[in-house]
């Protein structure tokens, strides 16, 4: 099983919130797969969290899928 790569204290921070919602939103563009609701978390603007949102079942199914096969068609 892959492992995600956890950032360090100093990398988490020197992320913008708003350019990482743009690259996650073009990477899933690039594999047919939208999340309506993908935006910036505002509430804790500290911690520069991203809302991934909701996302239907099929979606999900076909995310899984994608990330199973490392993003190959």
């Amino acid at each position: 099983m892959a492992t995600i790569h956890e950032p360090q204290d100093h990398e988490a921070h020197d992320v913008d919130p708003h350019t990482a919602v743009e690259e996650l939103r073009a990477a899933l563009a690039e594999a047919d797969i939208v999340f309506p609701s993908l935006g910036v978390d505002h509430a804790s603007p500290r911690l520069g969290l991203v809302n991934l949102g909701r996302a239907r079942a099929e979606v999900a199914i076909r995310l899984a899928d994608r990330l199973r096969r490392g993003g190959r068609e």
